[in-house]
Parts: structure tokens; C-alpha cells; sequence
């Protein structure tokens, strides 16, 4: 028989990895009426997406579970559901250990964690997987491609790295507003900014080097981008995000 993907939680990550399955040969999918409003506009859009009546209908229904409630609400929503030995639970809970997972999902012994990302939806997302289990392997390939690291710890790493998008963003915004000061139409700012940094997305996906190789390659001796990166390390902006990035790792470790 198909498997059938059942997921517990209906937010961003699971709209995401949900649109990206839904296309070509498309499993059947059982989604949590958590979200309800996002379950029927998905389950409109792709008749293998139905919405469950709740979370434990979601678990009949499934073989392959996946997670992706708020970590804090983990104990009281796990806690109240019956999981079967036969199916994998595959956790996108920040900061929930696999130890812990077994706990709440037992007597469910196939458990492994993941943190997938948005570009799920465009089947392009490069999904950090641990431990190397077939079946969430089988459904993040459908998706994109996996990395499986060395050690379960080695996950909160990774995790930190993605509470950078923000900062990122705030970076573009800054440089679009700087050039609407200067007298530049905003929305031309705002267009010209996105462009070229959309641009140089392109360029990194496709370099192979290190990311250090790179940095040169767009600056030259006495340039101008030299400059501006001469000024943010002497303003220690890449010690700032050091000790940013190692806060978030050690409120992640608790």
C-alpha cells in the first residue's frame, strides 16, 4: 500500500513541505485541523491533502508522522495521542531531543529529527536530518536534499544558522532605506537592493569553493566593497554575530 504522510501542527514549514509533495505523484497526506484555515486551503488546492477531525484520526490515517507544533506545546499535544509501533515520527520541534521524542511518541521506536526549510515548497530545500533514517530520507528527497550530520547535537548548529534570516533581511532593509535617503526612488531602492542581492544568491548556490574564496573574488585591493567590509570589522560586526550566534546555540542546549 502508498504510505500515507500524516503531519501534527499546520503552520509555514508544513504548508511548505506539504506543497512541495503535492505535485507529480503525490502521496496522500492527513492534515491536523490545528491551522484549520490552512488545512482547507490546501486540502481546495491538492486533492491528495485531506483535513483531519483532530490530531488522532491524523495518527490512524498515517504511517509517517511529522511534527511541527511550537516546541512548548510538544508535551501536551504528544501526551494526549496513541502512536502505533509501526510508524515513523519525524520531529521539526526546535530544541526537542530525540531521548525525549521516544518518550512521547512510544511505543513508536523509528524517530528522527529534522529542521526543513521554506524552498520545501519549490522542492528545493536542503533539509538537515538526524539520525539517517529511510523513510524521513524518502520524504525530505521528495523535497529537495538531506544532510545528515555526525552527532544529534550538531543540530542546535545548525539550527542557529537559521535564526540569521532576520538579521539578513534587516541588513537589505537597512541599505534599501540608506538609498532612499540619498534621494532614490524607495521603491526603486527597494527593487535595485532585492536585485542585486537575489543576484549574488545565485552566485553562492553555484560556487563550490569556500565562502572566504568567494568574499575576495567580489572585492578588489583599494575598492570600494573593501572598504565597506574594512569598517564593519573594525566596528567588530563579526564578533557581534559570534556572540549572538553562540547565545541563541546555548539557549537552544537549555
Amino acid at each position: 500500500m502508498p504510505l500515507t504522510y500524516g503531519f501534527i501542527g499546520a503552520g509555514e514549514i508544513t504548508t511548505a513541505i506539504v506543497e512541495g509533495l503535492s505535485t507529480g505523484d503525490a502521496p496522500e497526506i492527513a492534515l491536523s485541523p490545528r491551522g484549520r484555515q490552512i488545512g482547507r486551503a490546501l486540502a481546495d488546492r491538492f486533492p491528495n491533502v485531506r483535513v483531519c477531525a483532530d490530531n488522532q484520526e491524523v495518527l490512524e490515517r498515517a504511517d509517517i508522522i511529522v511534527l511541527a507544533v511550537r516546541p512548548q506545546l510538544a508535551d501536551q499535544v504528544l501526551g494526549e495521542l496513541t502512536f502505533q509501533p509501526r510508524q515513523v515520527v519525524i520531529s521539526a520541534l526546535t530544541g526537542v531531543r530525540l531521548e525525549h521524542l521516544r518518550e512521547l511518541c512510544a511505543p513508536a521506536e523509528r524517530v528522527a529529527r529534522v529542521i526543513p526549510l521554506p524552498p520545501a515548497a519549490q522542492r528545493q530545500s536542503l533539509t538537515v536530518l538526524f539520525p539517517d533514517e529511510p523513510a524521513a530520507r524518502a520524504l525530505f528527497d521528495r523535497v529537495g536534499s538531506v544532510l545528515v550530520p555526525a552527532a544529534e547535537e550538531s543540530l542546535d548548529t545548525f539550527q542557529t544558522a537559521t535564526a540569521t534570516f532576520a538579521a539578513h533581511l534587516d541588513y537589505l532593509t537597512t541599505i534599501a532605506d540608506w538609498m532612499a535617503e540619498q534621494g532614490v526612488d524607495a521603491e526603486m531602492a527597494t527593487a535595485y537592493t532585492r536585485h542585486v542581492f537575489g543576484q549574488l544568491s545565485r552566485t553562492l548556490l553555484q560556487h563550490t569553493g569556500s565562502l572566504g574564496e568567494l568574499t575576495a573574488r567580489h572585492m578588489t585591493p583599494g575598492g570600494l566593497n573593501e572598504q565597506l567590509l574594512a569598517d564593519m570589522r573594525a566596528a567588530a560586526v563579526p564578533a557581534t554575530v559570534r556572540r549572538a550566534l553562540d547565545r541563541i546555540l546555548l539557549r537552544l542546549r537549555g
